[in-house]
Parts: C-alpha cells; sequence; structure tokens
C-alpha cells in the first residue's frame, strides 16, 4: 500500500471519531495533514490548519473547535494542553501516528492533562495509533450537554436560505430492529413526524443531531411525540426534491397542542448516521 493510500485510511479512522456537532462540524487540522481527506468523507466540515510547532504560541480562542486531528504530529505537553483549551466542552482530541503503538502511558498523559473519556487503540489492522480523549464537559446533566451543542443552530429556520449539507427527521422505524436481525423477505420501512399546516402538513426537520435530539427529550418527557425510534439524515439536495414543507428546528411551542401526523419516506435515500 503506497502512502497516500495509507493516509487515506488513517484519515477514514479519524472520520469515525469526530463528535457530533450543530449543522457545521468546527475542525482544526494541525500541520494540515488530514483535513483534506476528511474532507471528502465528510461534507459538514469548516476547516483549518495551524503548523503545530505554532500552535502553542498562536492558540486560536477557547472553545472554538469541536475536534482538533493530528496526523503524524508529536504530541508535546504544549500541543496537549492548548489542543484541551481551544475545545469546546465535549469537543474531541484525535491524534494518529502511522508508526505508533498501544501504551499505557499515552493514557497517563491525556488523563494529567485533563482528557476524559480516551480512548487509546491499533488505528487499522496492524498499522498504526488512535489516540483520543475529549474535554470535559461543564454539566452531567446530558441534556444540558446536547443543549450546549445544539446551540450552535438557531430555531424556526427557512429552509431556503439553510446552508448546511445535511437534514435530519424524526422516524418511527417498523419493524424497530437492525438490517441483520431482519428475517428473510421483511423490510423496513420509515414515517417521518409532521404537523398539519393550512391544508397540507409540513415535516418536522432539524438542522442536525443534536438539534433533533434537545428537541426530542423534552417532548416527549411532556408526551407531546411519541413512538420515534430513530433520527434520519438525508442530505440537503435531497430533501430539496421532496413535495412537503419543511419546518426546520421548531420550536416545542410550535407542536403544542397539535396531533402529529407520519410521511412515508425511503429509508434507501438516507445519509450514514452520526456517531
Amino acid at each position: 500500500m503506497d502512502a497516500f493510500s495509507i493516509r487515506r485510511h488513517l484519515a477514514a479512522v479519524m472520520a469515525k471519531h469526530l463528535p457530533p456537532s450543530s449543522s457545521t462540524l468546527r475542525l482544526l487540522d494541525l500541520d494540515g495533514r488530514s483535513g483534506d481527506l476528511l474532507a471528502t468523507l465528510r461534507s459538514d466540515l469548516d476547516s483549518r490548519h495551524i503548523p503545530a510547532t505554532e500552535f502553542g504560541h498562536h492558540a486560536p480562542l477557547p472553545g472554538a473547535f469541536d475536534a482538533i486531528v493530528a496526523l503524524d504530529i508529536a504530541l508535546s505537553d504544549t500541543v496537549l494542553a492548548t489542543a484541551l483549551q481551544s475545545l469546546r466542552d465535549g469537543g474531541r482530541f484525535i491524534a494518529i501516528q502511522s508508526n505508533g503503538t498501544v501504551s499505557q502511558s499515552h493514557l497517563r498523559r491525556l488523563r494529567e492533562h485533563g482528557y476524559v473519556r480516551i480512548l487509546i487503540e491499533p488505528a487499522l489492522d496492524g498499522l498504526g495509533l488512535l489516540i483520543r480523549g475529549e474535554k470535559r464537559h461543564a454539566t452531567a446533566d446530558t441534556l444540558e450537554r446536547i443543549q450546549s451543542v445544539a446551540s450552535g443552530d438557531d430555531d424556526s429556520l427557512e429552509i431556503s436560505r439553510f446552508r448546511g449539507r445535511y437534514v435530519h427527521f424524526l422516524i418511527q422505524q417498523r419493524p424497530n430492529k437492525p438490517v441483520w436481525k431482519l428475517d428473510p423477505g421483511e423490510r423496513i420501512s420509515w414515517r417521518a413526524a409532521a404537523i398539519k399546516r393550512d391544508s397540507s402538513r409540513a415535516l418536522l426537520a432539524f438542522s442536525s443531531l443534536p438539534k433533533a435530539v434537545g428537541f426530542m427529550q423534552p417532548s416527549i418527557l411532556a408526551e407531546i411525540i411519541h413512538d420515534i425510534n430513530k433520527v434520519g439524515k438525508f442530505s440537503l439536495s435531497t430533501v430539496q426534491k421532496w413535495e412537503w414543507d419543511i419546518i426546520l428546528n421548531p420550536s416545542s411551542d410550535l407542536i403544542h397542542g397539535e396531533t402529529l401526523s407520519y410521511i412515508d419516506i425511503d429509508p434507501a435515500l438516507a445519509e450514514a448516521p452520526d456517531e
């Protein structure tokens, strides 16, 4: 395998570890070694790069990034400390060393610098090392954490003016089980939540997974919505071809007192889900 192919495969591993974000994931690429490849895998990235040697001297604003990636970068104390400062709460530092090996020393160093949810494992089968750590959340409340990330996008957006890449919907999946558990001949169907709007129906849509979950959890507790078991992710270009009206990032007040209806949509049109 040539050097470019190895770098591409390692970037694909990084992509799987990127955190949930609002409609645009703010990414910092140290030395610019993987951001271009990540952009071919995730079109929702707002990516910039900075030389690793300058990172501690010209640090970004605190909390400026959802993720910081480092491919074959020396993880000095300065890099680790500055990365933690530059991440938002719950943001992830993701490093891959193509010649590294699993060692408890990496775990100890990240812990000493204040990272949590640390993962140290082989990057690829027999090749390289993945090092991942998160910045601690300011709250232990899961819903508050989700709402914090979701706040990156406004409520009540016009779908025609939305510049994100993906739109998320609240889905009733039947049967409610993974593909590998389906019986022979059994097929999955999806119905997306909607409300009446004038003489038609409008789908409830969200600019990101955190925005959808942040809306769904309190609405379920308030018994406003029922039987939702999935969030479906579709490209904006796909959604723009649909005949239905779209309500993007609705507030809970909008559906209070409304009776939800459901619209059949094709799961084959969906994108791969977020983490």
